[in-house]
């Protein structure tokens, strides 16, 4: 037997890579199904089931590229200015079908500002927290944007039972402080406080924040960004 020197993360980073982009070509499928047979499919649980695990495999699937990327130091962020309001309605077009078919109200209140940051990899944290927060509300989704103390801070809001006192969280986490023996190993948040890092100006870097209340009353999930 030949002796190969086998790289099994880069393996595993070009599986995940695969499992990613035929997940996507899933969700369009799956859009597109809904679109084309509305009536018998906008309140199937099964279908809404279907495509809200699909866009949780699809997150998670993003995250653990991103997260493999941040281990091998070939993760930046490419900044650029962008209108908030109109980058906020694209994230939340892409969920509108699955919020319709579970009858979950929706909105943005968000200041007619710009902020500076990498669309691609803040598109990634916003999916995943949207679809969290699908998951856990009652009926009602927020997503806001402001400027406070010289930051852009976009935020994601339910009114569900809101954020256990364990995860409310403000900086930035550590890799280490993740356990991967229970339940929920928080990577979305690692992530998510990762990504926020990556935007800095000056001596000022992102981070996340996780407190409960807001306007729905429930979870509110704030990336604030300098």
């Amino acid at each position: 037997m030949t002796d190969q020197n086998i790289d099994f993360s880069m393996v595993l980073a070009s599986a995940v890579h695969d499992m990613k982009n035929s997940l996507g070509m899933l969700i369009n499928s799956l859009d597109e199904l809904r679109m084309d047979h509305k009536e018998a499919l906008a309140h199937s649980n099964q279908f809404n089931m279907l495509q809200y695990e699909a866009e949780r495999m699809h997150n998670d699937l993003v995250q653990l590229l991103g997260i493999y990327r941040l281990g091998q130091d070939n993760l930046v962020a490419n900044v650029d200015e962008h209108f908030v309001p109109d980058f906020l309605s694209e994230q939340l077009a892409r969920h509108i079908p699955l919020l319709d078919g579970l009858g979950i109200q929706y909105s943005i209140e968000a200041d007619d500002i710009n902020g500076f940051f990498d669309e691609h990899l803040l598109t990634g944290v916003l999916n995943n927290t949207i679809n969290n927060a699908i998951r856990y509300t009652k009926s009602q989704l927020r997503l806001t944007a402001r400027d406070e103390d010289g930051y852009l801070v976009i935020g994601v809001e339910d009114d569900g039972a809101g954020y256990p006192e364990s995860m409310q969280h403000t900086g930035t986490l550590n890799f280490k402080s993740l356990d991967f023996k229970g339940g929920s190993t928080s990577l979305g948040l690692f992530f998510a406080s990762s990504i926020a890092a990556m935007h800095n100006e000056g001596e000022r870097t992102g981070s996340i924040k996780l407190h409960n209340g807001g306007e729905l009353g429930g979870g509110v999930f704030e990336i604030w960004l300098p």
